[in-house]
């Protein structure tokens, strides 16, 4: 699961509540049905079965990475304790770097140690604030997936903080979007971007052309075109959301009219911009293969409609 929304939605709160570490001022905590934290009971953390992996990684310095992982099994004798911490190690693939300190190891290193502290003791519940923020992009996703990998392996309920919507759609069964302390949505990741239940939920996985319109007869009319629009009484202003792939770019003379105004090549596609009469901010738009024009010259565009959703305005 992951915990996902912009900092200060009280995700790490949530987080540290659930780990013990902070008491709700209301309500309860559920672990297997049985309440941990709440008006009729309060478990400390280290008797919930509760592991945790911080930004920071907060592994001790003066203790080698073997130390480290040993550090949460202190209940095993010596021996079985050190058994265990070397499998876990192993299970990350750093089974070589026992002895080492961790100021000798890289980032994405230190990382997979903090994960095998995390996972040695077995613990029935994984939290995870933010544990890949600290890491360049193409180390984030190689060790992001190994992470991913071990925990499905391990098979412990694992909640993880981030406000990367991309992050959580790679990694998350289900997805908890969050807004100043409540939850707006929760869901599958295609469920959450397919249909979301309003517009903060929806710009928080896409950056929108966002055109005013007014509701009549079930639609919206813009200067791009009729949306339909059941839901909103007529006469009401609305906000269409169209995604930048959605809008499609044909030769002049075909569909609405418009004119190229600037090409970014991003590998994959090419993000475009494309001025349309009636519309004060020029579309964006990203586009798979060759453009019908260069800048300056004029286009068609269409708008693929299975990539519009349709609110009612002043609802963000």
């Amino acid at each position: 699961v992951c915990l996902l929304g912009h900092s200060g939605c009280g995700k790490t709160t949530l987080l540290r509540i659930a780990a013990g570490v902070e008491a709700p001022s209301a309500g309860r905590v559920l672990m297997d049905r049985m309440e941990v934290s709440g008006p009729a009971a309060f478990v400390p953390p280290e008797r919930r079965g509760v592991g945790l992996m911080f930004q920071d990684y907060a592994l001790f310095p003066h203790l080698t990475v073997l130390e480290n992982v040993m550090f949460g099994l202190r209940d095993l004798p010596p021996r079985e304790a050190e058994t265990a911490a070397r499998r876990a190690i192993a299970r990350v693939g750093l089974e070589r770097a026992g002895e080492d300190y961790p100021h000798t190891l890289s980032g994405g290193e230190q990382q997979r140690i903090a994960l095998a502290r995390s996972i040695a003791p077995r613990p029935g519940v994984l939290l995870m604030d933010e544990p890949f923020s600290n890491l360049d992009r193409r180390m984030r996703d190689a060790i992001r997936d190994e992470t991913v990998a071990i925990l499905r392996e391990t098979g412990a309920t694992t909640i993880v903080v981030t406000h990367d919507p991309e992050e959580a759609m790679k990694i998350a069964d289900r997805i908890v979007l969050m807004q100043s302390g409540r939850i707006v949505q929760e869901g599958s990741a295609e469920a959450i971007y397919r249909q979301p239940v309003d517009i903060f939920a929806a710009r928080f996985f896409c950056d929108f052309n966002e055109v005013e319109g007014v509701s009549r007869g079930g639609r919206v009319d813009t200067p791009v075109g009729l949306f339909p629009a059941p839901d909103l009484a007529d006469g009401a202003s609305a906000v269409v959301c169209i995604r930048p792939q959605g809008v499609r770019l044909a030769g002049a003379g075909f569909c609405l009219p418009g004119r190229l105004l600037s090409r970014r090549f991003l590998g994959e596609v090419d993000l475009v911009q494309v001025a349309v009469q009636g519309l004060e901010n020029p579309l964006q738009a990203r586009v798979r293969g060759p453009l019908p024009a260069r800048p300056g010259e004029d286009v068609g565009v269409e708008i693929d409609p299975a990539e519009v959703l349709v609110f009612a305005a002043g609802h963000s």
